[in-house]
């Protein structure tokens, strides 16, 4: 019998959580096919256009967004028969809305949940956007403190930086949908530190061969820009063309941004700030609460996420892996 062309599984968050490089290993299996593209975001839509976004970028990236079901279901037509599908929105785990449409729509699906230290991923989010010359703000704290405002002016998801973190309302409230059982909780350190035996635990949970993908690609970090002239000079104008690029198709402007988004880097060896011990003191209250009830709904003990360390990004943390004794390690 002919299946109907839609997913088995669903890659749905969090961002900055390494789901680009899970999302990579994936599409490495051969028992395995992902969309193109990586995020359609198709459930964060309900039979209508995305919301109309108003944050740096947002009306331009949202063009990207599919919506229409018969072009969400041509995603997947390609599949071969005995291939799992399946999609990475790793916005999904966050999104209310998509828990009951994904419940209603995808009774059987299975849903891996990546999550990473709060502080450390909304840091993340914060350098990614920086780096792209999207956020206008400098200092990751008092862009942190204006998460609230932004969302009053309806600025889209990705700039949510405290909100996004918070997975143990996000995994409390899918629960509510989806049987706990088709839902897999992985940690972003897993990812990193192990990535064969981690990857091998997702085969099992999809039900495919284990052992035939031993490594995990590196993640989409990008290359840290040192506040100063260029920032302060190009960034305005790389959100100028992004706010123009909606009046154009997307492919437009992304050819078009990378010279300016190089430009901005300049100096490409920039290492970024580590975040201080005091920084992350300031910073665990506002997650301290949902880190407890994330421990207490998974079963598993996030109570690291407490400490002031810094852990560093994922190549930091992958060239420490490259110098502990020989094990499997991801390729950079």
């Amino acid at each position: 019998m002919t299946r109907p062309p839609r997913p088995d599984f669903l890659l749905a968050g969090a961002p900055k959580a390494g789901t680009t490089a899970l999302h990579a290993a994936l599409a490495q299996h051969p028992e395995v096919f992902v969309s193109n593209p990586k995020e359609p975001k198709f459930w964060l839509c309900d039979g209508a256009p995305p919301p109309h976004w108003r944050g740096p970028g947002d009306k331009h990236s949202q063009q990207e967004w599919v919506w229409r079901p018969q072009e969400y279901a041509d995603l997947f037509r390609a599949a071969r028969p005995e291939q799992v599908r399946g999609e990475s929105t790793p916005f999904y785990l966050w999104s209310r809305g998509a828990h009951r449409r994904i419940a209603e729509a995808l009774p059987d699906v299975r849903i891996i949940a990546v999550v990473r230290d709060p502080i450390d991923r909304a840091y993340s989010n914060w350098m990614h956007l920086w780096s792209d010359g999207l956020e206008p703000v400098p200092d990751f704290e008092e862009a942190l403190a204006r998460e609230t405002a932004r969302i009053e002016a309806g600025w889209a998801p990705f700039w949510r930086y405290r909100e996004l973190g918070r997975y143990g309302e996000q995994l409390a409230h899918l629960y509510a949908y989806v049987d706990p059982q088709r839902v897999l909780v992985l940690r972003y350190r897993e990812i990193v530190d192990e990535p064969g035996s981690t990857f091998n635990r997702v085969c099992g949970f999809l039900g495919i061969t284990e052992g035939i993908v031993g490594e995990v690609p590196r993640d989409n970090a990008k290359p840290y820009v040192t506040p100063g002239w260029r920032p302060t000079v190009l960034g305005p104008v790389v959100r100028t063309g992004a706010r123009l690029g909606q009046f154009a198709p997307p492919r437009y402007w992304r050819r078009a941004s990378v010279p300016l988004v190089s430009m901005l880097a300049g100096d490409k060896s920039a290492r970024r700030p580590s975040l201080t011990a005091a920084q992350r003191e300031r910073l665990i209250p506002a997650f301290a609460d949902d880190i407890a009830r994330l421990s207490q709904l998974t079963g598993q003990d996030f109570s690291d996420w407490l400490s002031t360390a810094d852990r560093g990004s994922f190549l930091e943390r992958q060239a420490a892996g490259n110098r502990s004794p020989r094990r499997t390690v991801t390729r950079s």
